[in-house]
């Protein structure tokens, strides 16, 4: 397994080279809108708001390494607004975690990776558990 960091664009599969920014920040907003529309339950604001960010973040700054997320040099992204889930989760299987669009498709659901709020341990590249607003700057 690598150490390495992915290099920008880090979006992939669906952001490949050829991909602009403006469709993988879609692909974050129809991602999120899906998921709470079939869940009937979540925060979709949030993921819509902060895709373009998001997206810039992740493809030209951060370094993370989707094949190993537990790589002891990537950075940390920490979603303190836990109740917008959506946006990490759409990262996440967008950049090549093991996220399947299954696990998308569970959100909010018993047993599933995607729960309403990220939680540490539980869903691969969730660097900490959130919730109420703010949690995440105490963690």
């Amino acid at each position: 397994m690598s150490n390495a960091p992915v290099s920008a664009p880090a979006l992939a599969p669906v952001a490949a080279a050829t991909v602009s920014p403006q469709v993988q920040a879609n692909a974050i907003r129809a991602l999120a809108m899906d998921a709470v529309q079939a869940a009937n339950s979540g925060h979709p604001g949030a993921p819509m708001g902060m895709a373009d960010m998001a997206v810039a973040l992740w493809g030209r700054h951060l370094r993370h390494n989707p094949t190993n997320p537990q790589w002891a040099n990537r950075d940390r992204f920490v979603l303190s607004n836990g109740h917008g889930s959506m946006l990490i989760y759409a990262l996440l299987h967008l950049t090549g975690y093991k996220l399947p669009i299954d696990e998308l498709r569970n959100f909010r659901q018993l047993h599933s990776k995607t729960a309403g709020h990220p939680e540490v341990g539980h869903t691969p590249g969730v660097e900490t558990t959130t919730g109420p607003l703010g949690q995440g700057i105490t963690n």
